[in-house]
């Protein structure tokens, strides 16, 4: 962090376009770099092969130019080689050569003395068919190439063995290879001027539709969620299309279940608001008795209570199963048949008030859920069944794992619902006596049954044609050691 104290600001990352270019161009100049060097390489290489030639040539020339007398050991070798000899095998003005004839003693016989003596060795397979070789040197302060012929020399007088040795300055082929070296770079700098214009106006081409789809993107009005059509859009891009129109379809979804929930509270709380407003009017103006006003302005906040209460406990079973629907993971165990007895002890006031036979049986049962969450779903179902029973009825609750489930099943002895109103009893603001209830208690099982991954379901208890009571069932897959790799103890939370 900067003296200031100020964070320093991140460089923006890079565009579609500049990546693009950048790893193609950087790559193919690499490329180009190293071909130049290579070529040029192969260039003096292919210089020196073809000068060498020359130089081959003027150390025959010398060769004819030797005299022997004497043989092998007390041979004694004779040149007068004029230095104009040498001057028609000089290619032009910048080059000089020079020249040296020796015994393999090393003794001088003609030339320039300073011209150090070869001491290489000849190779096995010489490119030419005579004993030459050539090498790189320093004459005079100066780079040459040199090339050595050894050369049998033999006349009626002697014969022996002679050490011709022909250097030439560098800076023909030098010019040569610079020459050819900028001509090839001018080439290749125009490829990369091509490759980089191709390659501009295809990395545009193809970064065209992923514009057109940031600007569609830009221009669309506020709210609007409807699904992206881009046909044109390269196969690439359909994946992300894809994507991006199920992102919208869930919020398109959220947003509406958003506004229904919203207009729905609202039309639900204005009621016992306007209720309330006319009790207190009332009990101004001294309508009815003071005892009994009181008694229905807290009957009418109860009720108001427990609908705010309501609507917050769906509100928040909706946002678990948004939430669940991005991230998978499931809460640690919690055991249903716990938080069944607690919520029955908790609501016992209310089952004792209304005179009702009541009976329990449970055995363990660890359900992947918040505890929250269980004591909700048993509290409505409680609620339910003791607010629609006569007094004196009978409600029993019992918890058992069927297979690879733990069931719920309460049993009351209500007057049990119709055909029709069973199929909406599980949607928001559905009650069957709207005096009675506000119509979230079922839609609260119903979203939390859904959330973790069970079913419930309402059905008639029937003898005989008549009907006896009703019969909420509800499944909840069972927490297993195997399925969560989890080997922890299941627990009430």
């Amino acid at each position: 962090m900067p003296a200031s104290g100020l964070p320093l600001a991140k460089s923006a990352p890079w565009s579609l376009r500049r990546q693009l270019l950048t790893g193609i161009l950087v790559p193919v100049m690499l490329f180009i770099g190293f071909n130049t060097w290579s070529l040029y390489q192969q260039t003096l290489a292919s210089l020196h092969t073809a000068y060498d030639r020359t130089l081959l040539a003027s150390a025959k020339s010398i060769s004819e130019q030797l005299e022997v007398t004497g043989y092998d050991e007390s041979a004694q070798l004779h040149a007068i080689v004029p230095y104009s000899a040498l001057e028609i095998f000089e290619a032009d003005n910048q080059s000089r050569m020079f020249y040296r004839v020796s015994t393999l003693d090393g003794e001088m016989v003609s030339g320039f003395a300073e011209l150090p003596m070869w001491r290489g060795n000849i190779p096995q397979r010489p490119p030419y068919a005579a004993l030459v070789d050539f090498y790189n040197d320093r004459f005079r302060g100066r780079p040459v190439r040199v090339a050595v012929l050894l050369q049998p020399v033999a006349g009626g007088e002697g014969r022996g063995m002679a050490v011709i040795q022909v250097a030439e300055t560098l800076e023909l082929r030098e010019t040569l290879a610079l020459q050819i070296l900028r001509t090839t770079l001018a080439r290749q700098a125009l490829l990369v001027a091509a490759v980089a214009l191709i390659v501009a106006f295809v990395v545009q081409r193809a970064t065209q539709p992923v514009r057109q789809l940031s600007a569609d993107l830009r221009m669309r009005p506020r709210g609007d969620l409807s699904p992206l059509s881009a046909p044109a859009a390269p196969r690439e891009l359909q994946p992300l299309l894809g994507s991006i129109n199920q992102l919208m379809q869930r919020l398109h979804q959220l947003l509406s279940d958003q506004k229904r929930f919203v207009r729905d509270a609202s039309h639900q709380l204005r009621t016992p608001l306007a209720v309330l407003k006319a009790q207190l009017q009332s009990a101004q103006r001294g309508d009815v008795p003071a005892e009994q006003a009181f008694e229905e302005i807290g009957a009418t906040v109860d009720r108001a209570t427990r609908l705010a209460n309501q609507m917050l406990a769906l509100a928040k079973v909706e946002q678990l199963r948004q939430e669940g629907s991005t991230q998978p993971a499931l809460p640690a165990p919690c055991l249903l048949d716990e938080a069944v007895r607690d919520m029955a002890i908790e609501l016992s006031p209310l089952i004792a008030e209304n005179d009702i036979d009541f009976s329990i049986d449970t055995e363990p049962c660890p359900v992947p859920a918040h505890e929250w969450m269980l004591r909700e779903l048993t509290r409505n179902l409680l609620h339910n069944a003791i607010r629609h029973m006569p007094p004196g009825g009978s409600l029993h609750i019992s918890v058992h794992q069927a297979g690879s489930q733990a069931v719920l099943s309460v049993r009351d002895s209500g007057p049990g619902i119709d055909s029709e109103l069973a199929q909406r009893l599980f949607q928001p603001f559905s009650a069957g006596n709207a005096r009675s209830g506000s119509g979230l208690g079922l839609a609260i099982c119903h979203e939390i049954v859904q959330t973790l991954g069970g079913a419930i379901e309402l059905r008639n208890i029937q003898a005989q044609g008549e009907v006896l009571g009703l019969h909420a069932h509800v499944a909840l897959p069972l927490w297993t050691t195997a399925s969560h790799g989890n080997t922890s103890t299941p627990r009430a939370q």
